[in-house]
């Protein structure tokens, strides 16, 4: 893999990073809407996750600017961004999945957020569905009081004046975020492969003290798991796995010790709907290989080194929470009024 040089005087403003895996469906209309874009002082970085249907290379040769990363393996999206971040040359990171499509003005709305709000480092986007503008695909991603993330307004219809605010992190299918910052707080957890490692991340952000903004003029169509499958055994696995890890990890100590009832409860519940579905197996197994040797062992030394970082209270991590244990069932919208 070629190694690229960084020349401060001329880098970009932001660092596009695209981690794609037999991604040609969508890579060729994700890049269409980067071209399109309205703010411009950005370079793209395209990961290629070891794909054999050829997108990547034949988006490369149709446009030499891109900066190509071939690791010769598939690194899963936490370990794909952390490779291209270590390559980026933009003060700001806007990662996009290759399945999430910019409107023109996607990456000056995210800028606009950022100069408006200089104290803040971490801004989400607004995801509609890519079959249906007028669907949500999310509005931030959310956190309930028993640690089940889910993505806001997911599958409600768009409203006509959404709030800009406060989310609980950011969805990675479209974030940015400071590259010293995504950098002091480790990048992605590599063990966790994808799925709720941006979560994950958005956790220990906001432990340290940071805060993440929706920007609702900041827009992106998302197919959504379109490489994976929305309810593929790859996805189910990873996301019952993760869930737990995420929970493990960053809850405080205090509202560890009061919500693992609720999270016991709710996962218990989330079973028997994969029951009902006919897909508990990979979601089963997913929660064993959480709480399996050696690596809950890996998972709780992290925590020690997260919690010892800890800036924030549990009481302000609860105020951005939702407090309904069980308010991803109707994906309900959680955005507070931002602090000035």
């Amino acid at each position: 893999m070629p190694s690229v040089t960084a020349d401060d005087k001329s880098a970009p403003s932001i660092s596009v990073i695209i981690v794609s895996y037999e991604s040609g469906p969508t890579l060729e209309r994700c890049l269409a809407g980067l071209a399109a874009q309205t703010f411009t002082d950005f370079e793209i970085l395209l990961v290629d996750n070891a794909s054999t249907d050829g997108a990547p290379q034949a988006a490369v040769a149709a446009d030499p600017s891109i900066r190509f990363l071939e690791p010769g393996a598939n690194l899963g999206f936490a370990a794909g961004n952390n490779l291209a971040v270590k390559q980026a040359r933009g003060r700001w990171l806007a990662l996009l999945n290759p399945d999430a499509y910019p409107e023109p003005g996607w990456l000056a709305g995210l800028m606009d957020g950022a100069a408006r709000h200089p104290a803040v480092q971490s801004f989400a986007s607004l995801q509609t569905s890519a079959d249906d503008p007028g669907v949500l695909d999310g509005a931030g991603d959310n956190m309930t009081s028993a640690g089940i993330p889910f993505r806001g307004g997911y599958g409600r219809r768009l409203p006509a004046n959404l709030p800009e605010g406060e989310v609980f992190s950011s969805c990675g299918a479209a974030m940015l975020i400071d590259k010293a910052l995504f950098a002091d707080l480790g990048g992605f957890d590599e063990r966790f492969f994808c799925y709720c490692e941006d979560v994950d991340l958005g956790y220990r952000l906001r432990l340290t003290g940071h805060r993440t903004l929706l920007l609702p003029g900041a827009r992106v169509a998302h197919v959504g798991s379109a490489s994976t499958g929305v309810r593929s055994d790859f996805a189910i696995f990873h996301g019952s796995r993760n869930r737990v890890w995420t929970f493990l990890k960053n809850t405080p100590p205090l509202l560890l010790w009061l919500t693992t009832p609720l999270h016991v409860a709710v996962t218990a519940a989330l079973l028997l709907l994969h029951l009902r579905r006919g897909d508990a197996g990979p979601a089963v197994r997913g929660i064993k290989a959480a709480l399996a040797q050696p690596a809950l062992d890996a998972v709780l030394a992290d925590r020690k080194a997260v919690q010892a970082r800890r800036k924030t209270g549990s009481g302000a991590i609860l105020r951005v929470m939702s407090i309904d244990p069980a308010a991803f069932i109707g994906r309900r919208f959680v955005i507070r009024k931002p602090k000035l």
